[in-house]
């Protein structure tokens, strides 16, 4: 939902979003990700518990994925609370991911001690495991109860991209869902010393963190590298001053960024391709809104993939449904 000057306006973003999600839902499409920062000047959505409301209301069969929710920025009680009717509204249809944050502005705005995230974000998860239960609780000395269980059980998956964090997703949360790969290696060797059994990984997809399909890549190039150019260089920026991750960084121009590797524009034929080198548990995911990008260029990747890409995909067993993090469908 980033909404640059140069962009599509954030009313136009979201009534995309939630029509391209319920298309989505139709064509056979399994999970949708919403996402949380704050402060962003592009104006990067900030609440993505009501926005996957609204698109809990929008579909019938998608699982919505909060990926993910920097829970020391939030009072875990109200975090369950609405987790609990979001998962009801939806029919059992939540994934939440919660995280430690690395955003230090976002720490200044709330009030929080950066150095205090780790702790905060291991008692968020406990209060939030307890409130789950439906049981009476204690958070911070005070008496506490979420009536309102969700729809079923609702695992707690923990995202970051540290040894850190993958020894703590080990110890206190259900699965790992790690920025870089490596550290999925630290996760299971961790749950391999508690004891414990590793949730599933997540199904390989191509390398990049953006896949759009078009019948002239060239052209959608130049119509979406500002849009482009914009959501790698505001990632990076934010990834340098933390020190951490580097699947973004600052780019000085649309051949830099085509260099990374990071965005891929491909025909149907190589979007076919993609598909059939990952096989059946691979997974494509699309990212139609992009930097802001007008939304008929996001609907024209979609509405091409859904009729030269899926079918033959179709045709070829190729198309399975989604497990959910804990591998339960």
């Amino acid at each position: 939902m980033r909404a640059p000057a140069f962009g599509a306006s954030p009313a136009d973003l979201y009534d995309a979003a939630l029509d391209q999600c319920a298309w989505a839902d139709e064509t056979g499409f399994d999970l949708v990700t919403v996402l949380e920062h704050h402060g962003a000047d592009d104006g990067y959505c900030p609440s993505p518990l009501i926005v996957a409301a609204a698109l809990a209301a929008r579909t019938r069969r998608m699982r919505i994925r909060i990926r993910a929710l920097v829970l020391p920025l939030h009072d875990p009680v109200r975090v369950a609370e609405d987790c609990a009717v979001l998962d009801v509204l939806s029919r059992g249809r939540l994934e939440l991911v919660v995280a430690a944050g690395y955003v230090r502005s976002e720490y200044a705005m709330f009030g929080v001690d950066p150095a205090d995230r780790g702790r905060l974000l291991e008692r968020g998860v406990a209060t939030l495991r307890a409130a789950f239960t439906g049981e009476p609780f204690v958070h911070d000395g005070r008496p506490g109860r979420v009536a309102l269980r969700p729809h079923g059980p609702l695992p707690i998956t923990l995202g970051g991209s540290s040894d850190v964090a993958a020894r703590r997703a080990a110890l206190i949360a259900d699965n790992f869902d790690p920025t870089h790969l490596r550290t999925r290696a630290a996760y299971e060797q961790e749950c391999a010393r508690l004891g414990r059994a590793p949730g599933p990984p997540a199904p390989p997809q191509p390398r990049g963190q953006f896949l759009h399909v078009s019948a002239d890549p060239e052209k959608d190039w130049v119509r979406l590298g500002p849009h482009l150019l914009h959501e790698m260089c505001s990632y990076g920026e934010w990834l340098a001053a933390a020190g951490t991750g580097r699947q973004y960084r600052p780019v000085a121009d649309l051949d830099e960024l085509r260099a990374t590797g990071v965005y891929r524009i491909v025909t149907p034929a190589e979007c076919l391709a993609l598909a059939r080198e990952l096989g059946p548990a691979g997974r494509l995911e699309f990212h139609p809104l992009v930097g802001g990008a007008d939304p008929e260029i996001g609907w024209s990747g979609l509405r091409l993939f859904a009729a030269e890409v899926l079918p033959t995909l179709q045709a070829e067993g190729l198309v399975g449904r989604y497990a959910g993090p804990t591998g339960a469908r």
